[in-house]
């Protein structure tokens, strides 16, 4: 079966409709998830269209909906900034088996 477009989905609705079609929907960040109502699906994991055995997990990540508290955060520069130097972590986007390999690098 194929994984259906689940971004731009409020929370309650992307589990219905990932039910509707067999799978099963986590969000790794918000243990609560299954309790959650009004936040919106921003991203997901295996992708739409994504071939996936029946009662697969598709994993997601939400932010609140505009005008309910999210999406704005702080638009003003703070201080003080963390010192320049050192190693640095980058993380890819995980593939068919979880996450990649991190790269390290100097700035």
């Amino acid at each position: 079966m194929r994984v259906p477009r689940l971004v731009g989905l409020m929370a309650v609705d992307a589990r219905e409709v990932a039910r509707a079609q067999g799978l099963f929907v986590n969000a790794p960040d918000r243990p609560d998830f299954h309790l959650a109502v009004v936040d919106y699906v921003v991203r997901q994991y295996p992708g739409p269209g994504t071939e996936v055995p029946r009662d697969s997990v598709v994993h997601v990540w939400c932010d609140f909906g505009e005008g309910d508290g999210g999406g704005g955060g702080v638009r003003e520069p703070r201080g003080p900034l963390p010192p320049t130097g050192g190693l640095r972590g980058e993380r890819e986007e995980p593939h068919d088996g979880g996450p990649r390999t991190v790269v390290l690098t100097r700035p």
